[in-house]
C-alpha cells in the first residue's frame, strides 16, 4: 500500500512540474475604434490573461501566433467568439466587451 501512495505522489508531482507555465503570446493584438483615434496595441498579450476592450472599440484584430477569445462582457467570463491569428472579429462600441489570450 505505501509503494502505491509514493508511485501516485511521484506521478502526481511529474505532472504538476512539467506543467507549461504561462507565456505570451508573440505578436499584439490591435483594436480599430474610431477614424479620430490612434490603434489601440496591446503587445505580446500574457496567455491567460483579460482585458477590457475601450469603450469605443469597434474591430479586434490578432496579429499574434495565439487564439484570441473576443468576450461580451468586461470580465472574460462569458463564452468569447475565436479570433484565430491573422484574423479579426467586429466589436460593437460599448464598452462591454474584452479578449483573452489561450
Amino acid at each position: 500500500m505505501r509503494a502505491l501512495s509514493v508511485a501516485v505522489v511521484l506521478a502526481l508531482g511529474s505532472l504538476l512540474l512539467g506543467a507549461a507555465p504561462a507565456h505570451a503570446a508573440t505578436g499584439e493584438v490591435v483594436v480599430f475604434t474610431t477614424e479620430f483615434e490612434d490603434l489601440v496595441r496591446y503587445p505580446d498579450p500574457e496567455s491567460g490573461s483579460c482585458v477590457r476592450l475601450p469603450v469605443t472599440a469597434h474591430v479586434l484584430v490578432n496579429l499574434t501566433d495565439a487564439d484570441v477569445r473576443l468576450h461580451p462582457g468586461p470580465g472574460c467570463f462569458a463564452p468569447g467568439v475565436l479570433v484565430e491569428p491573422d484574423r479579426g472579429w467586429h466589436a460593437p462600441p460599448s464598452g462591454l466587451f474584452s479578449f483573452s489570450v489561450a
